[in-house]
């Protein structure tokens, strides 16, 4: 339950800008593409889950979408919009990564 209520919140707050993109920012999506789309990453996200392997599903669907694109035709991707998405993840990843030590560091050395 909370977790479908961040979701919710966070796409009514924010998630449409993310949702315009994926939906025709890099890559025209027409029905059929976001069929296949959401049929392989609920597969991706599903058997991560089974690993316990921690994935972003904006990713895999991100992943996902640029795969349906460059299927049909590598130039119908629009391969800049593509590299600012991908080096957003570059940045997000270890600045998440900090940001958990630090506040992981505050906790330990403010509750002893």
């Amino acid at each position: 339950m909370v977790s479908a209520a961040a979701i919710a919140i966070g796409t009514s707050l924010g998630g449409w800008r993310l949702i315009r993109t994926l939906g025709g920012r890099f890559y025209k999506i027409r029905p059929l593409h976001s069929f296949s789309t959401q049929l392989s990453s609920a597969g991706v996200i599903i058997g991560a889950s089974l690993f316990g392997v921690p994935v972003s599903t904006s990713q895999v669907v991100s992943s996902a979408i640029i795969g349906v694109g460059s299927s049909e035709r590598m130039s119908k991707v629009r391969w800049g919009v593509a590299e600012d998405i991908i080096i957003a993840w570059l940045i997000t990843i270890p600045a998440s990564g900090l940001l958990s030590a630090g506040a992981y560091w505050l906790i330990v050395n403010l509750t002893s």
